[in-house]
């Protein structure tokens, strides 16, 4: 079932096996309620150095039925103690559009929300590599076309080859993924999320971060000095600029850089996009 609603602000309850974690997220800036489809192991397309994942393993295997039950269970105590639920967050163990639980799981989750929590959001946090599958893409920008409380978060991390070697450390090709990440976005809406790390003590590269401004302009469907207007329809609504904040298995492999590294990376896009587009620093 779900823990109780406390000052939590990690995510390690999902390690010791938990199915729905409700948590204090920075970037939902409130209470978010995780859904974990991964309860007895790590499951990732992306072997990203900076991962809070710790290995571990349990015997807990995900149930749909147990999904449920801890969910209401969560937002009733959410209720019970007033504290608004910013959103539903599919993320957990890793890529949740891998688990063969993730649709059944997303209707399920977006039902009672539609009945106990209308105003939160449900979103997946994805790295993209869902994409490559036919049925999953058209799955998720049906999502996100139905509803403007759905939202996919993104992982856009690099704009180049060699750093996306060094910061996500993919099976998938840079090339095979930026071209399915193009074809969503013409389609349908996403928020994109981008950690800026230091990885083996090393920080992104100037040419590296002028890729990345280029790249999320080309995905907002910016042409030359023209801002790409906010319709929701398609493209991008949002973007999150993070930090590495929490511990993971590799430190100090990957370190986290100064706020103001991040705002000036927040700098060289922004005029570039319509104002109505955020982009945050979550340092």
């Amino acid at each position: 079932m779900a823990n109780n609603i406390g000052p939590v602000e990690n995510h390690r309850s999902r390690e010791g096996g938990a199915i729905v974690y409700p948590v204090y997220s920075r970037r939902s800036k409130g209470l978010s309620v995780g859904i974990n489809l991964f309860p007895d192991r790590k499951v990732c397309s992306f072997d990203c150095p900076y991962c809070e994942v710790f290995p571990f393993t349990s015997d807990i295997r995900f149930s749909l039925t147990v999904m449920k039950e801890a969910l209401h269970s969560a937002l009733a105590e959410a209720a019970a103690q007033d504290i608004p639920v910013r959103d539903i967050c599919f993320s957990g163990n890793g890529e949740p559009t891998l688990s063969s639980h993730f649709r059944e799981a997303l209707k399920a989750a977006a039902q009672i929300r539609d009945q106990t929590v209308p105003e939160a959001d449900l979103v997946v946090i994805t790295n993209g590599t869902g994409l490559l599958d036919d049925s999953t893409r058209t799955f998720l920008q049906e999502a996100a076309l139905s509803s403007g409380k759905f939202n996919i978060w993104l992982k856009l991390d690099a704009g180049t080859p060699g750093w996306y070697e060094k910061i996500d450390r993919a099976a998938v090709p840079f090339d095979t993924l930026i071209e399915h990440i193009r074809s969503f976005t013409a389609l349908a809406p996403v928020t994109i999320q981008t950690m800026i790390c230091a990885v083996n003590g090393k920080e992104p590269p100037p040419e590296e971060a002028a890729a990345w401004v280029g790249l999320v302009r080309e995905l907002a469907g910016c042409d030359g000095n023209t801002v790409q207007s906010n319709n929701n329809a398609a493209g991008i609504r949002a973007v999150q600029i993070y930090g590495k904040a929490r511990p993971a298995p590799e430190d100090p492999l990957a370190e986290a850089l100064p706020q103001a590294t991040l705002e000036e990376r927040a700098e060289l896009l922004r005029p570039f996009l319509d104002p109505a587009i955020r982009v945050d620093i979550f340092p």
